[in-house]
C-alpha cells in the first residue's frame, strides 16, 4: 500500500508543498522583522533619568533603552563585574542610548539593570537633533543672543520655538547656494578651462579666445564671489544665536542654532503628538540627504540613484534581450551551435555577479570609457569623464547580468505563439517582418515583461558588481540636475544595497547605525516591489489585450 502511494506522486507533492510554505513563511518572518526593527526607528522614545554607580560616586545617566538582554551572572562575575550574592544566575543589561559624544566621547553605553536607581521619566528632558555629534540629551537652560543670555527655563524653550525655523531657513538657503548656485557656476568655470583646452589642442586658441573666455571666467569669478559674500553672511546669521544645554554630568553645552535640526520632549508628548512626529520623521527619512556618516537623516539620493539605474537597465536589456530571442527562436537555424549558444544563455545566467563587475570594470570602464575619453574628451585628460565608474556602465553591466533571464523568456513566450496565428498572417500577405512586429511579438510581451519584471527584481538588489562600476558611499551631487546635459551618465550614484552595507559594516557607529540598516532594508524591499507591480500592471494589461487572439 506504500509502494503505491509513492510511486502515485502524492508524497512529494505534499513534500514541495510543505517546503514552499516553509519558505514563505520564513521570507514573511525576515519581512515582518525588518518591517518591526525599520518602522520603530521613527518612534519617539522615552527618556530615562537615573543614578548609577556606588553611594557617594554615583553618576546620573539620561538617555534612551536601546536594547534589552539577558546574560550569565557566571560571566559577569568571570569578566570582573561585582555582584550582589543573590543575584540569580540570569541577570538582564540594558543598552542606554545617552548621546552627547562630543561631551561624553561615547553615544551608547551598557548599564546592568539592577544597579539603575531612582529611574524617572522627566518631562523637561529635551532630545537635540544635531548635524554634527549625533543626538544630545539634557535639559534646556538657557538662550544666548550674540554671546548675551536673553531668556532661561521655560522662557528659553519658547525663544527657541520662535528662532529656529527662521534659523532653519538659513541653513536651507545656504545649502541651495553652496550646491545649486556655486555648484553651477564651478561647473561652468570648468566648461571654459575645457573649451581653452579643447582649442590649444587644435591650435585655434588665439589673443580673441583668450580674451572672451578671460571675460566669461571673470564675469563668473565675480558672481562666485558675491555668493562667498552672501555664505558668510548668512553663516554668521545662523551662529549668532546658541542655547546651553545642561547635560547628565551637570555641564552645560553651548550648541549654536545652525547646527540644530530639531528637539522634542519625549516624556511630554501625547499619542497623537507621537504619531505626527513619526510622520514626519518617516518622511524625512525618505525625502532628506544623509548626514553624520549615512547613520542619520535621509536617504533620497540612494532612493534616487536605486531608480534611475534600473530604469536605465531595463531600458537597455528589453531591446537586446528581446532581438536575441526573436533571433534564436525566428531566424537563426535550429543545429548545433545555436543549442551551444542556448546553453550558454542559460550557463550565464548562473554566473556570480562579482565576475560581471570584474568585466565591466575592465572592458567597459577601462577599455570603452578610456577610449570614448580619448576620441571626445581629450580635453579633459588626464582627468576621465567616462573612463571612470559611473551610472552608465553600472546600468550597462547590471544589463548584461540580466540579459539571459529576458532572452529566456521571450523565447518561453515566443513558442506558445500559436502557428495558425503565424500562417494567417502569412497567408494574407504579410511578410516574416510585419509577422513578428505586428501579430508574434505583442502575443509575446506579457512574457517579455516576465523576463522584464525578474530582471528588475535581480538587478534592484544587486551590490557586488556596483561596487566596481560606480556606487559610492555619498554621492555630492544626483545624477539628474538642472546643470546641461541634465542627465550626467558618468556621475557616480548612491545606492540602496551599497547604502545598507556600508551602514551596517562600515560604520564608525553600528550600534547607532542598525536601525537605520533596518529602515534602508525595508524601504529597499518596498522599492523592489513597486517597480515589479509597475511591470506586472503592465504584464496584465498586455495580457488581457492578446488574449483574444489565442483562441
Amino acid at each position: 500500500m506504500m509502494r503505491l502511494w509513492f510511486r502515485s506522486g502524492t508524497p512529494w507533492i505534499w513534500l514541495t508543498a510543505g517546503a514552499v510554505s516553509l519558505s514563505l513563511i520564513m521570507v514573511a518572518g525576515l519581512l515582518f522583522l525588518i518591517a518591526v526593527r525599520g518602522m520603530a526607528h521613527f518612534w519617539p522614545a522615552a527618556v530615562l533619568e537615573a543614578k548609577t554607580g556606588a553611594p557617594g560616586a554615583e553618576q546620573r545617566i539620561v538617555g534612551e533603552i536601546h536594547n534589552r538582554e539577558r546574560v550569565l551572572a557566571q560571566h559577569l562575575r568571570e569578566a570582573g563585574i561585582v555582584l550582589p550574592l543573590a543575584t540569580s544566575t540570569w541577570v538582564e543589561r540594558l543598552l542606554i542610548k545617552t548621546g552627547n559624544r562630543d561631551a561624553t566621547g561615547q553615544d551608547f553605553r551598557w548599564v546592568l539593570a539592577h544597579e539603575l536607581r531612582d529611574t524617572q521619566y522627566p518631562k523637561d528632558i529635551a532630545v537635540v537633533e544635531r548635524r554634527e555629534w549625533g543626538s544630545l540629551y539634557g535639559r534646556i537652560a538657557n538662550f544666548k543672543e550674540n554671546g548675551q543670555v536673553v531668556a532661561e527655563g521655560a522662557a528659553a524653550v519658547n525663544a527657541l520655538n520662535e528662532r529656529l525655523p527662521r534659523t532653519r531657513e538659513l541653513v536651507e538657503r545656504i545649502r541651495k547656494i553652496e550646491k545649486n548656485d556655486i555648484g553651477y557656476i564651478n561647473a561652468r568655470i570648468e566648461r571654459l578651462r575645457l573649451k581653452q583646452r579643447k582649442l590649444e589642442l587644435a591650435h585655434k586658441f588665439d589673443d580673441r579666445q583668450r580674451a572672451m573666455l578671460d571675460a566669461e571666467r571673470a564675469e563668473a569669478q565675480g558672481e562666485f564671489q558675491e555668493l562667498q559674500n552672501q555664505l558668510r553672511k548668512l553663516s554668521q546669521e545662523s551662529l549668532r544665536d546658541s542655547v546651553a544645554v545642561e547635560i547628565s554630568d551637570g555641564r552645560r553645552v553651548d550648541v549654536p542654532l545652525g547646527k540644530w535640526v530639531n528637539f522634542y520632549f519625549p516624556n511630554d508628548m501625547s499619542i497623537v503628538a507621537k504619531v505626527g512626529f513619526y510622520i514626519v520623521k518617516a518622511w524625512e527619512f525618505v525625502s532628506d540627504e544623509p548626514r553624520e556618516a549615512n547613520t542619520e537623516g535621509g536617504i533620497f539620493p540612494a532612493i534616487f540613484g536605486t531608480i534611475m539605474m534600473v530604469l536605465i537597465m531595463s531600458v537597455l536589456v528589453a531591446p537586446f534581450g528581446v532581438v536575441a530571442a526573436v533571433y534564436l527562436r525566428e531566424y537563426a537555424k535550429q543545429g548545433v551551435i545555436t543549442r551551444l549558444i542556448r546553453i550558454a544563455v542559460n550557463n550565464l545566467a548562473g554566473v556570480p555577479s562579482i565576475v560581471y563587475g570584474v568585466f565591466g570594470l575592465g572592458f567597459f570602464v577601462y577599455f570603452l570609457g578610456g577610449n570614448i575619453d580619448q576620441l571626445f574628451f581629450p580635453e579633459a585628460l588626464p582627468a576621465p569623464t567616462f573612463g571612470t565608474p559611473g551610472l552608465l556602465w553600472s546600468s550597462i553591466t547590471l544589463a548584461l547580468l540580466t540579459v539571459p533571464v529576458v532572452i529566456v523568456a521571450t523565447e518561453e513566450g515566443l513558442s506558445r505563439t500559436p502557428r495558425a496565428i503565424r500562417e494567417g498572417s502569412l497567408a494574407l500577405g504579410a511578410t516574416q517582418w510585419e509577422t513578428l512586429w505586428r501579430t508574434v511579438i505583442p502575443m509575446a510581451s506579457p512574457a517579455i515583461m516576465t523576463g522584464l519584471i525578474l530582471a528588475v527584481a535581480r538587478a534592484a538588489g544587486e551590490v557586488a558588481p556596483l561596487m566596481l562600476v560606480g556606487v559610492v558611499k555619498l554621492a555630492p551631487t544626483l545624477p539628474l540636475d538642472m546643470t546641461p546635459p541634465f542627465l550626467h551618465l558618468d556621475r557616480k550614484f548612491m545606492h540602496l544595497g551599497f547604502h545598507i552595507h556600508d551602514v551596517g559594516f562600515q560604520s564608525p557607529n553600528i550600534e547607532a547605525a542598525r536601525p537605520v540598516v533596518y529602515a534602508t532594508a525595508l524601504l529597499l524591499v518596498l522599492v523592489v516591489i513597486l517597480l515589479n507591480l509597475g511591470a506586472i500592471a503592465i504584464r496584465n494589461h498586455l495580457r488581457e489585450k492578446y488574449r483574444s487572439l489565442e483562441h
